[in-house]
């Protein structure tokens, strides 16, 4: 190629140009997204117009996820590389371009996007004027990766009982999808230091990380993300007296803490010391779509017929690896079982995984909101992870593939209660025995197990939880309704 450049003509664009002849294709490809050029050109030259936006599952289109994308140039010879170009800002992303490497990054002003630029953003937060707080709420939900769980239910109903209230989403850039009327605030960025210090409410389901200084009557609910089977926080295996701090430095910073079921409020109150402030057991906001919603809208979004069979598989992540474990190869479960395979990496390996592909695969780990996947599964093959604990209040069939449950539960993590007493399906240690247990479809030998296991762990899962949550929040003052 001879030419690159950015554009903002019509949004952030790498346009790419040539002498010779013209490419066949174009494309930028990432771990989670991917672009195609539009090429055009016949005669001595050629010009290819990449757009650093995408839309994925039927949304609209937002900014490239930040990373790193491999620029790919098919049919046209032997093409150099660029000179490349250097970090530019394109209003909704930062890019660059080295050889055949594209990088892109959230638009936070290089000003701040240094070591000194965030502490001096984090000593003007710490020093903030006590003044009067702003009628708003700070949603974030795992880190900002996307706008899902307790947090995005409990903003729906909110937005539904109080619509004058201001929401902001912390997002890690601006391909993370916020929901309509809420305003995505980066992190790290000006505004989203402004609106985590001036919201009167934060909404978080995991820790909240970098300095936090709560001002009196600064409120923060603590939904948390899932009923714990493996052992987490103060409980974790090893004593370590630095995590041990951490853990009781983080849980001071809540004010409430949400619990699915009194099971996990026992269980979170003592990994995170967390014993003398409310907890509130009223279910998971994020599930009451289990009971009362429709999984059609995702199907289409997913491309999945009506009559088509889905397996959903979403094992944990490992404490000893960053990606999703490798014990399912989707595509031959796929024609084994003559099924659609859903394959949903946990939060953690979102960064450091890439999509799965295949006939029949498709690769949801990017998908913003899990309990849509839950609705849409006709059955969830799982491990040890606390989608469990959600999914059963569909009732659907679980199996549970678990090939290291020893090395996982004596050496990793260890468990709360004995998942092979208890499991409300088929344990199994291989693809093969998966493949057998899919077959037999022995949900009557599991009846009983099952429904003891909602009676435990879904009773409060009716459908109703979001409004009772606000309910409480807006009775106790936390945001003016008005």
């Amino acid at each position: 190629m001879t030419d690159a450049r950015f554009t903002t003509d019509d949004g952030p664009t790498l346009v790419l140009s040539g002498d010779g002849e013209r490419p066949a294709s174009v494309e930028l490809v990432g771990a989670r997204a991917r672009v195609t050029a539009r090429i055009t050109g016949r005669g001595k030259t050629w010009r290819a117009v990449l757009p650093l936006r995408a839309a994925r599952w039927g949304g609209d289109e937002l900014p490239l996820p930040s990373g790193a994308y491999e620029l790919r140039v098919a049919g046209a010879g032997d093409i150099p590389a660029s000179e490349g170009i250097p970090l530019t800002q394109l209003g909704t992303l930062r890019a660059s371009l080295e050889g055949w490497t594209l990088r892109v990054g959230p638009p936070i002003d290089p000003a701040y996007d240094s070591g000194e630029g965030q502490d001096a953003l984090e000593r003007r937060y710490a020093t903030r004027p006590a003044t009067g707080f702003e009628n708003a709420v700070f949603f974030e939900s795992f880190y900002g990766r996307n706008a899902s769980c307790n947090p995005l239910a409990i903003d729906r109903e909110l937005a539904r009982r109080a619509p004058g209230v201001t929401r902001y989403w912390s997002v890690v850039d601006l391909s993370v999808a916020v929901p309509e009327g809420a305003v995505p605030v980066v992190e790290g960025s000006p505004d989203w230091w402004r609106a985590r210090g001036a919201a009167r409410l934060l909404v978080v389901n995991d820790w909240l990380r970098r300095r936090f200084s709560r001002r009196k009557g600064q409120v923060v609910l603590q939904t948390w993300h899932g009923t714990p089977l493996k052992r987490l926080a103060l409980h974790r295996p090893g004593f370590d007296p630095r995590r041990m701090a951490a853990v009781v430095r983080e849980s001071r910073r809540w004010n409430i803490l949400l619990a699915q079921n009194p099971y996990a409020a026992r269980i979170l109150g003592k990994a995170y010391a967390f014993l003398t402030r409310p907890v509130w057991v009223e279910g998971y906001p994020r599930n009451d779509v289990l009971s009362t919603g429709d999984g059609a809208a995702t199907r289409r979004a997913l491309g999945i017929r009506d009559d088509e069979r889905v397996l959903l598989y979403a094992p944990t992540w490992r404490d000893d690896r960053d990606q999703i474990v490798d014990f399912v190869d989707p595509v031959s479960l796929a024609a084994a079982t003559d099924a659609v395979i859903l394959v949903r990496g946990h939060s953690r390996t979102l960064l450091p995984g890439r999509d799965a592909e295949g006939p029949r695969v498709i690769d949801v780990t990017g998908f913003p909101d899990t309990s849509q996947l839950l609705l849409v599964a006709d059955a969830l093959i799982t491990d040890y992870s606390s989608v469990m604990f959600d999914f059963s209040v569909t009732g659907k069939p679980m199996y549970f593939l678990v090939p290291d449950m020893e090395h996982y539960r004596g050496e990793l993590r260890g468990f709360y209660f004995d998942l092979s007493a208890h499991a409300p399906g088929p344990m199994v240690r291989s693809q093969d025995e998966l493949v057998a247990a899919l077959a037999a479809d022995d949900r009557a030998r599991y009846a009983d197990r099952y429904a003891r296991w909602r009676e435990k762990f879904n009773a409060r899962d009716d459908g109703h939880a979001a409004e009772r949550v606000v309910a409480r929040i807006l009775d106790q003052g936390f945001i003016d309704p008005r």
